[in-house]
């Protein structure tokens, strides 16, 4: 593949990437400008897609309001006076932003004022040449060792001559020398449209800024040299020094610096655009390098007392990102020896201890990957089932199970589930893993996954999967039982029906007969009656024919008669909170419906589909109604059947209720 063609695959311009690429062409929105009454001090949360609202107190901006007021009065330190653009800044503006890795980005402070990005840039410089050269490619010009040295320090490993890392100015200049593009224009070009999709928008450079770090980056330029001399980098080290000054330049804010982060922070798509800006693999890689280099030779300190992964700039800015949670930012100009914010480092400090974000804080979330399991006799599908298979059901419904996962499903979590389902394997004929509730699957989840679809399958289990978004990358359902990847349901509620199916296949005595069609006298409704009362009813009653599919009444439809169902299967529904259709029940031959509507003269108040093609007998209501003036009793001995059958179905329901409290 062609290098350019490869970069367009990780940074987020190629086919077969889960949400819309950031294309050469494309023009992103600039997020809105939040309105505040103090332009030094603000109290807001900017909503995804840019609309904003004032919090007052809220919890979250109560707390960065809380860390902003420690950490305003610290004054100590001074902005870079090395750029003369630089120390012209006023030293005491003070911003601070925490973004999610959904959008939502909490302010306090100085985040719209605009400075220049510095050295923050180089991680951003570093995922683009990752694109480019792949990580072999810059791994033989670039190394990812902490330095221990400052970050402008003249040097390189003295093995390799490479420079340590790419968060030191050696490692960002050969960084830009990797760079793909025509000509000079085009490179850099690349390089601030691949930070305008990190941010969400279009980010310019800062002329003013850009012209002072040229006229006075002599210190840069030798490194520029130096790295040539020895090969490191094989372009024109003039070239190669004025991308990296032109990328230091590049102007943002405080709030752009958190959506940045944030989108670090989800995977490497920006959480408000939803555009990728880097795949997977290298935001790892970034993410990795940051934690060990970002902080240059205060490194050690800020893993142990921050745990984040960071990069910090001259400019005053520093960005730290929590993976999977949140981006934090920060806005100080003021800096200590190290050429860190001052105000910065305290403040990402505080919300670390306040919030337990260190990356080594342990969470129970292995603990949890099951969020519920229980048999199909426990909570059984909404199949009404004949009294015959309903007592198979009761006595074997333990040899299946549902499991419910929930979260992410990393390592840990997976492991908890894997171990747990095999501890019942031999006891079960069928089970169920439902993963609508899990969020991300890591490739290790998926393999563990498969291989215990397989176990199980050897070992005399039936497996199916809920996982309508395909999280296993199961797109297609087999109906092979002997599949090891099983079957695939979008909800739970059929692959449970699924599961009771295979314990009574295997299950029923021996030559019971399975009924899926009957005649109108041996409907259960009917049967008991003396012959001269059921021949009577049988001559009330008119047969129809449904196809499968067709509606027989509508939500809202008027009664239309008794329905008794000689063949066939019928599906109650009814429409849920999720804009989806969701089956109530599903009726099969000697069953019966339309019966309340009949007797208390109110329309349907759920949909009646056919599910197959179906066959019933219909008695309508105009019959129905003269059967209490002409036959009394039959009505009564009607009405009685129609009673049990009712106080039936609301006996197994309550049964069901009251042995699985926890899954409702």
């Amino acid at each position: 593949m062609p290098a350019e063609q490869d970069a367009r695959a990780e940074i987020g311009f190629g086919k077969g990437l889960p949400h819309r690429v950031l294309g050469c062409e494309d023009n992103l929105a600039r997020v809105p400008a939040r309105p505040t009454d103090d332009p030094t001090y603000s109290d807001a949360v900017t909503r995804p897609h840019g609309a904003t609202r004032t919090i007052d107190p809220g919890v979250v901006a109560g707390i960065l309001d809380e860390v902003y007021a420690i950490c305003r009065d610290d004054t100590s330190g001074a902005p870079a006076d090395y750029i003369p653009e630089l120390a012209a800044v006023a030293p005491d503006s003070f911003g601070l932003c925490l973004a999610t890795a959904d959008g939502l980005v909490y302010e306090v402070g100085d985040t719209d004022i605009d400075f220049t990005i510095q050295s923050i840039s180089k991680p951003f410089t570093y995922a683009l040449a990752l694109a480019d050269r792949g990580l072999d490619g810059v791994a033989a010009h670039i190394d990812v060792e902490p330095s221990g040295e400052p970050f402008n320090e003249i040097s390189l490993e003295p093995d390799s001559q490479r420079p340590s890392n790419p968060m030191i100015n050696s490692g960002a200049i050969t960084a830009a020398s990797l760079i793909n593009g025509r000509d000079a224009a085009d490179k850099f070009e690349r390089v601030r449209r691949c930070y305008s999709g990190f941010a969400g928008r279009e980010l310019t450079m800062n002329e003013a800024v850009y012209e002072s770090e040229a006229r006075t980056g002599y210190r840069n330029r030798a490194i520029g040299y130096m790295l040539r001399s020895v090969g490191i980098i094989d372009v024109d080290p003039d070239d190669a020094v004025d991308r990296y000054f032109r990328q230091c330049s590049i102007e943002i804010t405080c709030a752009d610096l958190a959506v940045m982060a944030a989108t670090l922070a989800d995977n490497g798509v920006n959480p408000r655009t939803r555009e990728r800006a880097l795949s997977t693999a290298l935001t790892e890689r970034v993410l990795s390098v940051m934690t060990t280099c970002g902080m240059y030779n205060a490194a050690g300190d800020w893993v142990t007392t921050v745990g984040l992964p960071a990069k910090s700039g001259v400019g005053g800015g520093i960005i730290a990102v929590l993976p999977g949670q949140l981006g934090i930012s920060v806005y100080s100009p003021r800096l200590d020896g190290q050429g860190n914010s001052v105000r910065g480092v305290a403040a990402c400090r505080e919300l670390s201890r306040r919030l337990e974000l260190h990356f080594c804080h342990v969470t129970r979330s292995a603990r949890t990957a099951i969020r519920a399991d229980y048999s199909v006799a426990q909570l059984p599908s909404r199949l009404r089932r004949t009294p015959e298979d309903a007592a198979v059901l009761a006595e074997q419904g333990d040899r299946a199970r549902v499991y419910e996962l929930h979260g992410d499903l990393l390592f840990a979590g997976a492991e908890r589930a894997v171990r747990a389902i095999e501890g019942r394997a031999d006891e079960l004929d069928a089970l169920v893993i439902d993963l609508r509730r899990v969020g991300e699957v890591s490739q290790v989840a998926r393999h563990m996954l498969d291989e215990l679809q397989t176990e199980l399958v050897r070992r005399g289990s039936r497996v199916a999967l809920v996982d309508p978004d395909a999280k296993l990358g199961h797109e297609v359902s087999s109906l092979d039982p002997d599949d090891p990847l099983g079957r695939v349901f979008i909800d739970r509620d059929t692959a449970t029906e699924w599961c009771e199916n295979v314990v009574l296949d295997r299950h029923r005595q021996p030559g019971t007969r399975v009924g899926t069609s009957i005649s109108l006298d041996d409907h259960p409704l009917l049967v008991g009656l003396d012959t001269a009362d059921r021949d009577r009813l049988c001559t009330d009653f008119e047969m129809r024919t449904f196809a499968r599919g067709e509606v027989i009444a509508e939500r809202g439809a008027q009664r239309s008669g008794l329905y008794l169902i000689l063949d066939g299967r019928v599906r109650v529904t009814f429409p849920g909170t999720d804009g989806r259709v969701h089956r109530l029940v599903t009726l099969s031959a000697g069953m019966s419906f339309g019966e309340i509507p009949m007797l208390i003269k109110e329309p349907f108040v759920n949909e009646i589909v056919a599910e197959t093609h179906v066959r019933v007998a219909v008695m309508s209501p105009a019959v129905f109604d003269e059967l209490a003036e002409q036959h009394p009793q039959l009505k009564l001995a009607l009405l009685q059947r129609l009673a049990a059958g009712a106080y039936a179905q609301m006996d197994s329901a309550v049964r069901t209720v009251s042995a699985n409290t926890e899954n409702y």
